[in-house]
């Protein structure tokens, strides 16, 4: 898929000035984030990516706006389990519930802008180098037979103690308060950073070791390196929103990491027969190997998500149900 530099330079454009004014609104108004005010900012990002789609589809024809569609799909549903962290993030340095939306705003910025890095580079490997299709979908597949050994009993990291954070902290002088929003401060007249900014990058840090696994994904949906970074860019630009939506409906996901499991890996193999057909070898013997197409891809995708969803609710009301075990006094 050729994409003009006009066309990518107004599309960076866009996007940075959707952050930027986003920024700006959410530095002058520090607030608690309303369920409400999420919801209608949810289906604002949602319908700006379905506007693009659109967009795509009247301008490329159906298979980038397909492509682009089974993209953003995979990447916010992938974004979703990213949120979980996000939790124990926030819960554990206890930033104030009226700084949450800035400080996922900015570390969700910081990892665009670095998986744009990656992006570019994984596009230039995959049509330099075919053989990173096995690479790739070997890494998904080994992702996602981890994913679904974890369960939903993965043990919480302490982010507070990490080696990374430890760190940050020796790195960059930290004040040992917040003060509001902000993320410098002055103590005994000396200049120092707020625990803030340490939030802030460990968000950051933690959405690219998300990318190790997402952006291969998505290569295994698309290589046209646009459709790549314009999924992964409004997929994470609706994630703040997402993350207050959301809320304590997480615990209710309880299936999530098993469907997660079940896209990633389906995704590995794809990669891996796209791989052996480019190189002729998807005829072995009298087996001829299939190829799957992204409207079949995107169609697996969603039965697998909502499948995941619907018995994620149902399982999770059954457990609320189950009767306490009786007690028995001595």
């Amino acid at each position: 898929m050729h994409v003009p530099l006009w066309v990518w330079v107004v599309t960076v454009l866009a996007i940075t000035a959707i952050i930027v004014a986003d920024l700006i609104w959410a530095d002058r108004r520090p607030h608690t984030v309303s369920m409400r005010e999420a919801t209608l900012w949810v289906l604002l990002y949602v319908g700006l990516a379905g506007a693009f789609c659109l967009g795509l589809l009247l301008t490329a024809g159906s298979r980038p706006a397909g492509e682009f569609l089974a993209g953003y799909i995979t990447e916010y549903s992938l974004s979703v389990d990213n949120l979980f962290v996000f939790v124990i993030l926030l819960s554990r340095f206890a930033v104030p519930a009226v700084s949450q939306h800035k400080v996922l705003l900015i570390g969700i910025a910081i990892s665009l802008v670095l998986r744009a890095a990656f992006i570019a580079a994984g596009t230039a490997a995959v049509h330099a180098f075919e053989w990173v299709f096995y690479i790739f979908g070997a890494l998904l597949i080994y992702t996602a037979i981890k994913l679904a050994m974890q369960g939903d009993d993965e043990e919480e990291e302490d982010f507070h103690n990490g080696r990374i954070v430890r760190l940050m902290r020796r790195v960059v002088p930290t004040s040992g308060e917040y003060d509001g929003s902000r993320l410098t401060t002055r103590v005994d007249g000396r200049r120092m950073f707020t625990p803030m900014l340490v939030v802030v990058l460990a968000i950051g840090a933690a959405n690219v070791v998300f990318a190790l696994d997402s952006i291969p994904a998505i290569f295994g949906l698309t290589q046209a390196g646009f459709l790549v970074f314009t999924a992964n860019a409004f997929a994470l630009m609706g994630l703040r929103q997402l993350y207050f939506l959301l809320g304590g409906l997480l615990d209710r996901l309880i299936y999530l990491s098993y469907g997660l499991a079940v896209v990633l890996g389906f995704i590995g193999v794809k990669l891996v027969l796209e791989a052996m057909e480019s190189e002729g070898l998807n005829d072995i013997g009298p087996v001829h190997l299939p190829h799957i197409g992204i409207v079949a891809s995107l169609a697996f995708i969603a039965a697998t998500l909502t499948v995941t969803s619907v018995a994620s609710v149902a399982g999770s009301r059954a457990r609320t149900r189950e009767p306490e075990p009786a007690r028995w006094n001595d």
